[in-house]
């Protein structure tokens, strides 16, 4: 099955399969995350649970990143994936492109990226989104973001929160999409919180020192 898709300013001729997510179109939770994120030259990038490649070949046709990984558990989506990248024809870019079978990222040992991005399964419990979450931040490098997109709010945004220290939560055509940074060690961490002191508190603190000062 084919299907031409729309998107970020380029058009692509894509093969599809029955057996794998939205097969008959973009799908509005994914377009929204792609018309959210930003994407560098430099950036490598993963798309985790790529289905037949809708993500990964976008953003390389798009914006050029130095690298897009396209990974997932399924190797019927795999296969389309490879012979949608194959098919693409790369004569104005460099972008080099990998399409890999791996559960989440079980065969992504000791791989980092600076963009990761994943539209997880809605209708399961949060297992996987929690893997991709926890995994997700250790296979970031410093100040890399996690892009996700999801119909249920609160357990994401907490989620990420937690494992992150933050997150940008953007509403956009019924969907959720989720942003949250690797930060550098070190690096944005809270200041600590300065108390106000008054002059009756300063004389009350000094008069405090000078008792003690003369027990010692």
């Amino acid at each position: 099955m084919k299907i031409a898709v729309d998107v970020l300013g380029i058009k692509l001729s894509l093969t599809t399969d029955e057996r794998l997510f939205s097969p008959r179109g973009l799908d509005a939770g994914t377009r929204a995350m792609l018309e959210t994120v930003s994407v560098s030259h430099e950036d490598r990038v993963l798309d985790l649970g790529c289905g037949y490649g809708v993500v990964g070949l976008a953003l390389a046709k798009a914006y050029r990143p130095r690298q897009v990984t396209m990974v997932d558990v399924d190797p019927v989506a795999v296969q389309v994936a490879a012979a949608n990248v194959a098919a693409l024809d790369w004569s104005e870019g460099d972008t080099e492109i990998e399409v890999l079978e791996s559960d989440g990222f079980a065969n992504l040992a000791g791989r980092k990226f600076t963009l990761i991005l994943s539209n997880p399964p809605y209708h399961t419990d949060f297992s996987v989104a929690k893997e991709f979450i926890e995994s997700g931040y250790s296979h970031l490098e410093p100040e890399g973001w996690m892009y996700l997109v999801v119909k249920r709010r609160k357990w994401y945004e907490n989620k990420l929160r937690s494992v992150f220290g933050g997150v940008k939560v953007i509403a956009q055509d019924g969907y959720w999409v989720m942003a949250a940074q690797r930060r550098r060690e070190g690096v944005n961490r809270p200041h600590p919180v300065q108390t106000k002191t008054t002059r009756k508190h300063a004389k009350r603190q000094a008069r405090a020192m000078s008792r003690r000062g003369r027990r010692m």
